[in-house]
């Protein structure tokens, strides 16, 4: 009380604790989000590019363009998808933070127009946007032994 008035003389102002609790996932959840992207494959391109966070970039194996908008995203799914693509993970390495998560490994896609096959490396960074996990990064290449035969295995 001042001068007759009541005054403010501290503030404090913070985040609500719950705000900054990180979301929960498990290794197992985190390896079904793929199953999630994969199931979009037979669905349609704007379902696989629902699958992307806001800012999401997609390096993708059969084009040099990268992919930063929902746009681009949906527009490499609407050719890719034309071959009928499944996907199988082969070897994942999970990790997971502070409200992201990752999957690293090999995959390997079967197309269904002709039934060949064709396997890749990938990364699926993931992060929890609003309350729903989304990729926020995907790379996909093809493995280096298509083109230069196979690599020798380390003696370790």
């Amino acid at each position: 009380f001042e001068d007759g008035e009541w005054k403010i003389s501290h503030h404090h102002s913070s985040t609500m604790p719950e705000a900054g609790k990180p979301k929960g996932i498990s290794e197992e959840e985190v390896k079904a989000l793929f199953q999630v992207w994969n199931d979009a494959l037979a669905v349609s391109s704007d379902a696989v590019a629902k699958c992307y966070s806001k800012n999401a970039v997609l390096l993708p194996t059969v084009s040099d363009v990268p992919r930063t908008t929902y746009a681009l995203i949906k527009d490499y799914f609407d050719l890719f998808l034309k071959k009928k693509p499944t996907g199988e993970i082969l070897e994942s390495h999970v990790m997971i933070g502070h409200n992201w998560c990752a999957d690293y490994g090999i995959y390997e896609f079967t197309y269904g127009t002709t039934g060949d096959k064709v396997r890749g490396r990938y990364t699926f960074d993931y992060v929890n946007e609003d309350g729903v996990w989304k990729i926020a990064h995907h790379h996909s290449s093809v493995m280096p032994e298509t083109f230069l035969g196979p690599a020798p295995k380390p003696a370790v």
